[in-house]
């Protein structure tokens, strides 16, 4: 493999693969939506965590994808970034 880009186009080509990437579509576009928020408002993790009375790992582990946060967890992290979250089921 060359690159990243082929060797994940390569991965893509198997139907039960590409399945399981889709599924995780919507889990993946939350995460990178929090870091650029959280990036935008120029807080750390440290900080984000600090805001909403948690430790940095468990921002760390939401960010990774290691973590399955509660709503209310979301409406702690959507409030310290002065922000949002919408719901929708299409």
């Amino acid at each position: 493999m060359k690159n990243y880009t082929q060797f994940k186009k390569n991965l893509l080509t198997d139907k039960e693969i590409k399945k399981s990437y889709d599924e995780l579509g919507p889990e993946f576009n939350f995460i990178h939506a929090l870091i650029k928020k959280r990036i935008e408002k120029g807080l750390s993790q440290e900080e984000l965590a600090k805001r909403i009375g948690t430790r940095q790992s468990a921002i760390s582990r939401l960010e990774s994808g290691r973590y399955n946060p509660t709503f209310k967890v979301l409406r702690k992290i959507a409030q310290a970034l002065d922000s949002e979250i919408k719901i929708s089921i299409h």
